[in-house]
């Protein structure tokens, strides 16, 4: 558990399609094994240290083909951002993916000095 005794607190949150590979072909849809796709991910204001973060499926657009494999992960989290990373394997086809995010941390407090 992360406790914040001082300071503020802030919560930023967005959405994102990572990809679209149903109208190319693309590597999500008509590939086969271990597949990746990563996406920078910024927010809007810097938290003042890595925040929490929290991925949520919102859209999974899949062939009803193959088996529905999904691996999804929050990676390199810091103040300004992180990595979004959408993994799947074997002969699962996912033509799009939409994912909800979350974040939420300590803030910078301009009540409060900075001493070097």
């Amino acid at each position: 558990m992360v406790q914040y005794l001082q300071g503020r607190f802030g919560i930023d949150q967005g959405e994102v399609m990572p990809f679209s590979d149903f109208e190319n072909d693309g590597p999500m849809w008509a590939g086969t094994g271990t597949r990746e796709v990563r996406s920078p991910i910024a927010f809007s204001v810097p938290f003042s240290m890595p925040p929490l973060v929290h991925l949520g499926v919102t859209m999974w657009d899949i062939s009803e083909t193959a088996a529905m494999r999904l691996d999804l992960a929050s990676e390199e989290i810091g103040a300004t951002g992180f990595t979004l990373r959408v993994r799947t394997w074997s002969d699962s086809r996912i033509a799009r993916l939409r994912v909800a995010w979350i974040a939420f941390g300590a803030c910078r407090d301009d009540e409060l000095w900075e001493v070097d």
